[in-house]
C-alpha cells in the first residue's frame, strides 16, 4: 500500500491542508504557514537560499533531515537543483518563515520514488525553514562584482556571446536616482560606446531571451574609481540596472566557420579594432583582436598561402592586443600579448620594443633594457629604443642609488644597536662588579683577616 493509499485509509497522521500555491491551481503543493517571516522580499529565481528542512511520509515516517545533520541546506531557485515543489515552495516565502508543504507525487519523485527511503508515487511533507537568500554571482572569480537576480525567467538555454547582435532595456539608477534609459540595438563588445560599463554587457551575456533582471555591479565592473561625469556617476559607485533582453542573435562561434569564412572575419573586426583604437576606445579595440586569436589560434593544416595570412593577421592581433594593454595601463597582460608575438616572430621590432615598454611599466629595468638593446642590435636606426636604454641606466642608477641608502641605513641601524648593546653590556659589568667588591670588602665575615 502506497502513502497515499494509508491516506486513504485513514492511516496517514498528517492532514492534507494548505493553500494551493501551484501556478495551475492543481492542487500538486499545499502550503501552511507556521510562523511568519520579516520584511516583503521574496527570494527570485537564481537566488541562492539558505534553509534548514525536515522530509517526512505522509504516516509521519521521517526520510530526511538537515537538522539531524547540523548543516543549513542551500540550492540555487529555481534552476532545477531541488524537487518542483521546493521550486515553488520555496519561492513564496520570506526570511523566517517557518512552513509545511504537502507535495504531490508529481511534484516531488513522481512514479520512481526515491529507493530505499521514499516509495513510488509518494506525497512528501516538507517542513522548511528559510534563513537567507541572496543574489547570483556572475562573475567568473566569484568576487561579487556583479550580482544578478531574475525577475523574469527567459526562454530557452541559449545566451548573447562576444559580438552578439543583442536588443535590451537598459535601466541603471544609483542611490535610488535613475542615471541611465535606453533602449538599444548593439554588438556584445561594443556597449562603451553607448555608454555602458563592462558589467553590464557580462550581465547580458549571462542572460537568456526575455528575461528581466536586475544586477548589482561594484565600481570594478562599473565605472571604477573614475566614475563617469556625463551620466553623473560618482567615482567608486556601486550601480544597479535593471535590463530585459528582448531578443538576441549569437555571433558565430570557431566551430562553426570554416577557413576562408574565420579569414575574412578576422579581416574585418582587425579593421573594426583598428578604428576604436584611434578613437582611444581601447578595451573594445582589445576585445576585437581577441575574437582574431580565438578563431585562428588553433587553425592547422592550411594551405600554405592561407597560413600565411592567418600568421600575419594572429601577429597583428598579438601586437595590438599589447598596445592596448600598454594604454589601459595593464602591462603584465601587454608582456604575455608580446611573447605570443614574438613565438611568431622572434625577431619583431614592435614585438620587442613593447615587450620592453611592459617590462619597463612593471619596474624589471634590467629586462627592458635587454629588449631595447636588441631592438638596437636589429634595428639600429630606432631612436626610441636608444631613448628607452638611457631611460633604463637611470632608472637602475636611481634604484642602486636607493639600494645603497636602504643599506647604509640598515647598517647604521645595526651599528647603532649594537653599540647601545655593548654600552649596557659594560654598565651591567660594572654594576655586577661594584656589587662584588661590597660583598668582599664589606663589614661582614667575608673579608680574610690575617
Amino acid at each position: 500500500m502506497t502513502a497515499d493509499e494509508q491516506a486513504k485509509e485513514g492511516l496517514a497522521t498528517i492532514p492534507m491542508e494548505g493553500e494551493d500555491i501551484t501556478p495551475k491551481k492543481d492542487g500538486g503543493v499545499l502550503k501552511l504557514v507556521k510562523r511568519e517571516g520579516t520584511g516583503e522580499e521574496l527570494p527570485m529565481t537564481g537566488d541562492k537560499v539558505f534553509v534548514h528542512y525536515v522530509g517526512t511520509l505522509l504516516d509521519g515516517t521521517h526520510f530526511d533531515s538537515s537538522r539531524d545533520k547540523g548543516e543549513k541546506f542551500s540550492f540555487e531557485l529555481g534552476k532545477g537543483q531541488v524537487i518542483r515543489a521546493w521550486d515553488i515552495g520555496v519561492a513564496t516565502m520570506k526570511v523566517g518563515e517557518l512552513c509545511q508543504l504537502i507535495c504531490k507525487p508529481e511534484y516531488a519523485y513522481g512514479s520512481a520514488g526515491s529507493p530505499p527511503k521514499i516509495p513510488p508515487n509518494a506525497t512528501l511533507v516538507f517542513e522548511i525553514e528559510l534563513f537567507e537568500f541572496h543574489g547570483e554571482d556572475i562573475t567568473e572569480d566569484e568576487d561579487g562584482g556583479i550580482i544578478r537576480r531574475i525577475i523574469t525567467k527567459g526562454q530557452g538555454y541559449s545566451k548573447p556571446n562576444e559580438g552578439a547582435s543583442v536588443e535590451v532595456t537598459v535601466e541603471g539608477t544609483l542611490d535610488g536616482h535613475v542615471f541611465y534609459e535606453r533602449e538599444l540595438k548593439f554588438e556584445v563588445g561594443d556597449g562603451e560606446s553607448f555608454d555602458l560599463p563592462v558589467g553590464v554587457e557580462k550581465g547580458i551575456m549571462a542572460m537568456e531571451q526575455g528575461e528581466e533582471a536586475l544586477f548589482t555591479i561594484k565600481p570594478k565592473y562599473g565605472f571604477g574609481t573614475a566614475g563617469n561625469e556625463k551620466l553623473g556617476v560618482p567615482c567608486g559607485a556601486t550601480l544597479e540596472y535593471k535590463i530585459k533582453l528582448t531578443a538576441f542573435e549569437k555571433a558565430k562561434e570557431s566551430w562553426e566557420m570554416n577557413t576562408p569564412e574565420k579569414l575574412e572575419q578576422s579581416v574585418i573586426v582587425k579593421e573594426k579594432g583598428t578604428q576604436y583604437f584611434k578613437e582611444g576606445k581601447y578595451k573594445q579595440a582589445s576585445v576585437q583582436y581577441k575574437r582574431i586569436v580565438l578563431w585562428l589560434e588553433h587553425e592547422s593544416g592550411l594551405q600554405e598561402e592561407d597560413e600565411k595570412k592567418a600568421k600575419a593577421l594572429r601577429l597583428a592581433a598579438h601586437l595590438n592586443l599589447a598596445m592596448c594593454y600598454l594604454k589601459i595601463q595593464e602591462p603584465s597582460h601587454a608582456l604575455d600579448s608580446c611573447d605570443k608575438a614574438l613565438e611568431l616572430d622572434p625577431t619583431n621590432e614592435k614585438a620587442l620594443f613593447r615587450r620592453g615598454e611592459a617590462l619597463f611599466a612593471m619596474k624589471e629595468f634590467d629586462r627592458a633594457k635587454d629588449d631595447f638593446q636588441k631592438v638596437i642590435q636589429l634595428y639600429p636606426s630606432n631612436k626610441a629604443a636608444k631613448s628607452q636604454v638611457s631611460l633604463c641606466q637611470k632608472r637602475l642608477k636611481e634604484q642602486h642609488e636607493k639600494d645603497k641608502r636602504i643599506y647604509a641605513n640598515m647598517f647604521q641601524k645595526f651599528a647603532e644597536r649594537d653599540s647601545k648593546k655593548q654600552a649596557v653590556a659594560k654598565t651591567e659589568s660594572k654594576e655586577n662588579g661594584s656589587e662584588l667588591m661590597e660583598v668582599e670588602n664589606g663589614e661582614g665575615d667575608t673579608e680574610v683577616k690575617e
